[in-house]
């Protein structure tokens, strides 16, 4: 949970220390404002994602089940700025799929922290391998980081890709070759 009075106190005086005044109108409320968009944009710190991977149904597929292009939106641990992009996130069931929604919904858990993009990857990897009892799990994220498009070396368009990849997918390469394949 977001200690909203701390964060007020902070915003309060990063206001002050880049030279500005907390209390004038425009300002006035921005501190509380932040206090609660930091509560909703960082709720997966209090989340476990292995709460929406509970729910599985019997399946005898075992064929890769992947969902793509589910968008995220995180903030970078290093600099506490927004980076967003797409996850794709594949699985090979081992008797039991779960929703698809539910896949969406480990995403966010990981993403609703501060974060770094490679570590949350490997988080929603290990999530599923750990909850599912997977064969074998592949996640690939594409994103844009502010931190690299709006600061230091402004290079807006430039996305990093990370890649984990657990059992199956990381013993047999055809397997990877498909999920590619099933991207395109």
């Amino acid at each position: 949970m977001v200690d909203q009075e701390k964060v007020k106190q902070a915003i309060s005086l990063l206001l002050e220390g880049i030279g500005e005044d907390p209390e004038r109108e425009g300002l006035k409320d921005t501190p509380a404002r932040i206090a609660r968009m930091y509560e909703e944009i960082l709720s997966g710190m209090q989340e476990d994602a292995g709460m929406h991977l509970q729910k599985t149904f019997t399946s005898s597929n075992s064929g890769i089940v992947l969902e793509k292009d589910i968008t995220f939106y995180s903030m970078c641990e290093h600099h506490m700025m927004p980076f967003w992009g797409k996850a794709h996130v594949a699985y090979i069931p081992n008797g039991k799929v779960v929703g698809l929604s539910k896949l969406a919904r480990c995403v966010e858990v990981y993403a609703r922290r501060l974060q770094l993009q490679e570590q949350m990857t490997d988080q929603i990897a290990d999530a599923l391998m750990e909850h599912l009892g997977c064969e074998g799990v592949m996640v690939m994220t594409e994103a844009e980081h502010t931190c690299m498009t709006m600061r230091g070396v402004k290079k807006p368009g430039s996305k990093t890709v990370s890649m984990a990849v657990r059992g199956a997918f990381a013993e047999k390469e055809e397997l990877r070759n498909t999920f590619f394949e099933m991207l395109r």
